[in-house]
């Protein structure tokens, strides 16, 4: 464990300890965006630790603009191919010279600004509402284990078969359900069901998160939620509630933030004019783009050309 633990504590500043070999890496450093950091490391030595998450919440009443919110991940025990083919590859697991054991290390940071649009206007009920509004008045480091929910989104942005823009789309929703499941570790009660009875049932729960990975395939194609609720085959209603006790944000809400985190990576990573990304985005005009793009982001679409 505490193997892990300086591996968390020193990954955001000065790397991982020089005895590693890096495999794979990957960041963004968008302004005014997720920023993150993942790296996979060949563990040339026997590594025994427990597979960890820190959470890491920064403020400073003084200098606001400053605050930002981190998470951690370690995990170890994962294997790495530098194979091409190795699908077809006969060889088990255990006698392929081709694979590493790795410690894969993932840095995920969130400005109070890229956050304030979680719960601007929004009543704060709960220690989560509070870190995420930064209203918590302490700053504090929490360490947690990983359960299932959480391991799998890691998996999926370790192993992954998208590329350019539905890459992007896909990384950002993951991140994003991470930082729902991470925030979790703030609360030590006993984990209460769900208001709505409804989501009890295990279909009903599959056709939440089917409407959500619907609205994500309809970034640029806009979709309504009555269009929507045919194809989940659920009521508007309950469609609605469910998004919301599920992912803890509305449709809408979701659906615009996705759509402004493509736009900021079409315009910075990919150079894409305004227009060109209004266009691709469904926006019937410029100047609707740039307006819900300002309300979203603080920034002019302008600001994050290069």
């Amino acid at each position: 464990m505490l193997q892990t633990l300086d591996i968390l504590k020193s990954s955001y500043r000065n790397g991982i300890e020089p005895s590693m070999d890096l495999l794979h890496e990957k960041q963004q450093n968008i302004p005014g965006s997720i920023n993150y950091t993942i790296r996979r490391y060949y563990a040339q030595h026997p590594w025994v630790a427990d597979d960890s998450g820190m959470l890491v919440y920064h403020f400073n009443e003084n200098k606001p603009n400053e605050n930002y919110l981190e998470l951690r991940y370690c995990i170890a025990g994962n294997r790495y191919c530098e194979g091409k083919v190795c699908v077809h590859c006969g060889k088990l697991p255990q006698t392929c010279n081709g694979q590493h054991q790795t410690v894969d290390v993932f840095v995920f940071h969130f400005t109070s600004v890229f956050l304030n649009q979680f719960t601007h206007n929004v009543k704060l009920s709960s220690r989560k509402d509070e870190v995420l509004a930064f209203k918590h008045p302490n700053a504090f480091t929490k360490i947690f284990s990983l359960c299932n929910k959480k391991r799998n989104v890691l998996d999926g942005l370790l192993n992954h078969s998208y590329t350019g823009a539905l890459e992007n789309i896909y990384v950002n929703s993951k991140i994003h359900e991470l930082l729902l499941y991470s925030l979790d570790c703030l609360i030590d009660e006993k984990e209460e069901g769900f208001s709505c009875k409804f989501l009890e049932d295990e279909r009903s729960r599959e056709g939440i998160h089917q409407a959500r990975e619907i609205l994500l395939q309809h970034i640029g194609d806009p979709i309504t939620i009555k269009e929507l609720s045919r194809k989940v085959a659920m009521n508007e209603c309950y469609l609605k509630k469910g998004f919301k006790e599920i992912f803890g944000t509305t449709i809408f809400d979701f659906y615009q933030q996705q759509r402004m985190e493509h736009a900021k990576y079409l315009l910075y990573e990919k150079g894409l004019s305004v227009t060109d990304v209004s266009a691709l985005l469904g926006y019937s005009s410029i100047s609707h783009f740039s307006a819900a793009f300002k309300k979203h982001t603080g920034l002019k679409p302008c600001d994050l050309l290069k």
